[in-house]
């Protein structure tokens, strides 16, 4: 792991080469300013905050009061600083071996290696350590994980701003919360430097903005109320590379309309300073060729060849920005963007942990899991898109078919559609009321993911749906599905139809839920040939993408589909996934690169050592050329025998290789 200030007798090539760097830390402006220099930059520190102890504080010792009379189940220790004060006040009342032995007795959490410093000096031994890196979201995860948090009584030693998500995701669980502040912030007492600072950013004098918590995002525009020049503020910080420490803090940001640049994978000065370093030349270049809307004439998303519309809009709001969403729109990103299908599943420990509890209609039926299981693959692989735990077939739960999922086998449909009368005995079906649960679990992750990536909602498309219908399962060669397809076309057509209804509805809730991006699967449509697709396929999924609101990337994936890719991007869709079984640069030539690509890595290269993984990953990147539009993936998803580090290492090394 990187040292926080490890040293540096000289700049890192790629590094700020020059650029203005204005960071707003106060406890740690020295350290900061050496950082931002030793990596090339000219550092403009404007201090904004100003630690305020509470001396007396009613709150401690209400907390004391409910510990020693073992009214506590849990305690969570947020800061080294914060536990060390909370202790220091606690023993102007009270007896350390009293307080020692009521903490012994409860579950104590600490998060990172210095409150566990403080606990153990205190001769406590923590309970649950949380590795770093972390965020409050590991806190409540892990928590959750080693208890049941319903009706649990917690209390939080918090810092400076009382961390909302946190207490909210531990009273979702059912636990009544105690916040315990230690100390506040207030602005600093010298404010000279904090307002030049900000003149400076006003005028346009400043290359990057380093924010490194949510009270310093508050300080500043209060300031810049005071002094009058919000809005030439606003401007400056649109025109700069904005760097934000974490989850938190960029959640900050973004409630006040600030877009973030950029967040280091651990939320640490120095790899803040480091990321920022590395990235911001090439995301100020990107800004000033493409500025945002208000800046200057703003970007265009390539239209989808001719045929029915796609969605082809881009998505308002900060989140537009992220590279993700700039890929989808075939816009130049500071690197090419990765995620991974079924990049939450079984090859992941805390996936199996969950799974081992519930089944896994019982996993999608719950939006609280659905969605902790969404954003622990983010936060565990970095990845720059999650994707909502869900499965493709669940339309077909309201429509009575019998679908359930049996151990090796799959999905079973017990009552499969193969005439006219199965088909009549499915009556109107309201997927958006039936589902609900996968609206709750859309919202659930978005709020926790803070706009740090676009969270992609998805359904299968009305030809697999179908297949699965009229097989009653998976299959190798689609016999019945295109025996009814061929001998009864208007059977065929009926159900088409339906599925295409229910599909476009139940993407639309997912929307409408939060979902920034559609993905839409069409795993078996490589069974056809071109004319049964263009006959039998494509007007239901052309249907289904035009009804989507043309402000929300659609991807079309299909495997084994390498015969029908330009037929799929007349379908529609801004994103076309590719398998592994065609080559990257010669399929996108073939759309004559008028949509973006997603691919194609095969799934079973990550069994390989990860030097064979970063040659196949590179060979791809060279592929993409650069070309704006790439969005890196396996050609179908992670495998359950997958080495969870190999996947980590492929997505570090995609961000590592294709850095601009």
């Amino acid at each position: 792991m990187e040292a926080p200030y490890e040293k540096q007798e000289s700049p890192q090539p790629g590094g700020f080469a020059g650029l203005r760097v204005v960071a707003f830390e106060s406890r740690m402006a020295q350290e900061a300013g050496g950082l931002i220099q030793r990596h090339g930059g000219v550092a403009i520190m404007a201090p904004s905050m100003r630690e305020v102890p509470l001396a007396e504080n009613p709150a401690a010792f209400q907390f004391a009061r409910h510990l020693l009379a073992g009214e506590l189940d849990v305690v969570i220790f947020l800061t080294g600083v914060g536990a060390k004060a909370l202790f220091e006040v606690l023993a102007l009342a009270h007896a350390q071996e009293s307080v020692e032995q009521a903490l012994g007795r409860i579950i104590t959490v600490v998060r990172g290696p210095k409150p566990a410093r403080v606990l153990r000096a205190a001769g406590v031994e923590p309970t649950l350590e949380i590795a770093e890196p972390n965020t409050w979201r590991e806190v409540l995860s892990e928590l959750a994980l080693r208890t049941n948090l319903t009706g649990k009584r917690v209390a939080v030693q918090e810092y400076g701003v009382s961390n909302r998500d946190l207490v909210a995701g531990l009273e979702a669980r059912g636990a009544t919360v105690m916040q315990v502040p230690v100390y506040r912030w207030a602005l600093p007492e010298d404010r000279v430097p904090l307002r030049r600072a900000l003149a400076t950013i006003a005028s346009g004098q400043a290359d990057v903005a380093l924010f490194s918590s949510a009270t310093q995002v508050s300080h500043v525009l209060q300031v810049a109320e005071a002094e009058g020049c919000v809005a030439q503020l606003r401007r400056g910080l649109g025109a700069m590379v904005v760097g934000s420490i974490g989850p938190v803090c960029s959640a900050a940001l973004r409630e006040h309309g600030l877009a973030v640049d950029l967040e280091p994978a651990h939320p640490k000065l120095g790899h803040l300073v480091k990321r920022a370093a590395s990235h911001a030349g090439a995301i100020l270049a990107r800004k000033r060729i493409n500025p945002l809307p208000g800046q200057g004439e703003g970007r265009t998303i390539a239209a989808s060849a001719a045929g029915p519309p796609s969605s082809t809009g881009p998505h308002p709001g900060p989140l537009q920005d992220l590279p993700m969403m700039r890929a989808c729109a075939m816009a130049p990103v500071p690197y090419t963007p990765i995620w991974l299908m079924r990049q939450a599943g079984r090859y992941m420990p805390e996936y199996r942990q969950v799974r081992e509890r519930l089944s896994f209609l019982e996993m999608c039926g719950r939006p609280e899991v659905a969605a902790e299981v969404t954003v622990t693959a983010v936060q565990r692989l970095k990845v720059d898109a999650a994707i909502i735990f869900a499965d493709i077939l669940l339309p077909l739960l309201p429509m009575g078919v019998g679908l359930h999922y049996e151990k090796g086998d799959g999905p079973i449909i017990d009552r499969p559609v193969r005439s006219l009368e199965d088909l009549q005995r499915i009556g109107p079906v309201d997927a958006a009321g039936a589902l609900g649960f996968v609206a709750e679990a859309i919202k659930l992750a978005r709020k926790a993911l803070a706009g740090s990536v676009p969270l992609i909602g998805f359904a299968g498309a009305p030809f697999t749906l179908a297949s699965y219908m009229i097989e009653g399962g998976g299959s190798r060669q689609y016999l019945a599905t295109k025996r009814l397809m061929y001998n009864h076309p208007e059977v065929w057509a009926g159900l088409m139809q339906m599925l295409a209804r229910v599909t476009a509805d139940y993407l639309a809730m997912q929307i409408e839920a939060g979902a920034d991006i559609i993905q839409l699967f069409d795993s078996w449509v490589g069974s056809l040939g071109p004319d049964d697709y263009r006959r039998f396929v494509l007007p239901y999924t052309a249907e289904v993408i035009r009804q989507l609101p043309a402000a929300v990337p659609v991807i079309h994936f299909g495997t084994v589909t390498g015969n029908l890719l330009e037929l799929m991007r007349e379908a529609g869709g801004d994103v076309i996934g590719l398998d592994w079984r065609v080559n990257l640069d010669q399929a996108w030539a073939r759309l004559d690169h008028r949509v973006a690509v997603q691919g194609n890595l095969d799934p079973i290269a990550l069994f390989a050592g990860l030097d064979e993984i970063r040659a196949r990953a590179r060979a791809i990147l060279d592929q993409a050329g650069g070309r704006p539009g790439h969005i890196f993936n396996l050609g179908h998803g992670i495998l359950p025998e997958t080495p969870v580090d190999h996947v980590i290492a492929l997505v570090d090394m995609v961000h590592e290789m294709s850095a601009r």
